[in-house]
């Protein structure tokens, strides 16, 4: 397969800057997807490794080659699209061979070629069929397949599921999933989703605005977030946030506290945080458990209670205002208007700085 690297890659549209110096490392055979918010910069920078898009500034490698001035052709690339980009008079066989078709390659190398990538699609009884008469997820094979038979160095992904509702996309998930293994290909795969980002990624890119947030495994990002950017993008429902000021530091744990939080002692993890000044408290809802209120280290009443089987989501309106979610993994009926506590272990706790917060607002703009 192959090793692909972009060294301080920046792209402009006239004078607006839409990648801000990214730099990006994918070994080979890793499944990277890039994840950020609508207008972040993931799709082009994506076109950018197709040579779908020219470089402003900075440098491709593939396998040690600058790709710069490459075309798409010539640089060992298939690219699956949002809209499957299938030619809607042709059959799903025609479909499938038709980078090979254009190359010239005989009848029966591309016949094997797309019996093979049928195969592993599982789409041997649609071969005969048109676009028309498939589901969006058969589609989406098609577009896959078509893919898979070029043999390619990378396969690039832009936003492959958005198209297509919930059941299918978990499945599609799986069958992408499932295809890496397989293939053991180096695949880059861009979505605004972070349920695919987490259940597919070897390594996460989080993006915004044009810039590298954080780069790394995905539970390394879940549980160690760089930022409050990406402690807030990554998982679901997102993190709490609670204004607290430091009280005391030592070398292990730094003690913070507001009028609704009893102090309490939180890792330290290297934090640029200094005595007195204000910070910001990160909570994951999942590590929240409710208790009676004269056990808790947040109090408040419950507003809003949404059921959802496996696990149980909780608005509740803390006394200075402020409002926090619990994920309570039961089903569990709670009354608007009750006084609960809310108990959670200070070693799961993230805290970040006032400027972090300062970040966080800017780019939510």
């Amino acid at each position: 397969m192959a090793e692909i690297k972009l060294r301080d890659v920046h792209k402009s549209f006239g004078k607006v800057e839409v990648i801000k110096g990214v730099n990006i490392e994918i070994k080979d055979g890793e499944f990277v997807v890039i994840v950020g918010p609508s207008g972040c910069g993931k799709s082009t920078l994506l076109r950018m490794i197709a040579g779908l898009e020219d470089i402003t500034q900075g440098t491709l490698e593939i396998d040690g080659v600058c790709m710069n001035d490459r075309q798409p052709k010539d640089r060992g690339i298939a690219m699956v699209f949002q809209t499957y980009a299938i030619f809607p008079h042709m059959t799903v066989r025609e479909n499938v061979a038709f980078g090979l078709t254009i190359n010239k390659i005989d009848k029966a190398t591309r016949d094997l070629k797309v019996d093979e990538a049928a195969r592993i699609l599982q789409m041997e009884n649609l071969l005969d069929r048109r676009p028309s008469e498939l589901s969006g997820g058969q589609r989406q094979r098609v577009a896959i397949g078509r893919a898979i038979v070029r043999n390619p160095k990378v396969f690039l992904f832009d936003e492959p599921l958005s198209n297509l509702d919930a059941s299918l996309r978990m499945d599609m998930r799986m069958e992408i999933g499932k295809l890496h293994q397989s293939l053991n290909a180096s695949m880059i795969y861009v979505t605004h989703d972070q349920v695919e980002a987490m259940t597919l990624a070897d390594k996460i890119v989080v993006l915004n605005d044009g810039k590298v947030m954080q780069s790394g495994s995905p539970m390394e990002l879940y549980k160690e977030p760089a930022n409050m950017f990406v402690a807030s993008f990554l998982g679901a429902p997102s993190m709490n946030f609670i204004n607290v000021e430091v009280h005391d530091i030592n070398e292990e744990n730094v003690t913070v506290y507001n009028p609704t939080l009893s102090p309490i002692k939180v890792p330290h993890k290297g934090r640029d945080i200094s005595k007195k000044s204000q910070a910001i408290l990160g909570l994951r809802p999942q590590y929240l458990r409710l208790v009676e209120p004269s056990d808790g280290i947040l109090n408040g009443k419950v507003i809003l209670t949404e059921r959802l089987g496996a696990e149980t989501i909780v608005e509740i309106l803390l006394k200075d205002g402020k409002r926090v979610i619990a994920a309570i993994s039961e089903d569990q009926i709670l009354s608007n208007g009750k006084e609960i506590g809310l108990q959670f272990n200070p070693k799961q706790v993230h805290l970040f700085s006032s400027e972090d917060s300062k970040f966080l607002s800017e780019n939510r703009k």
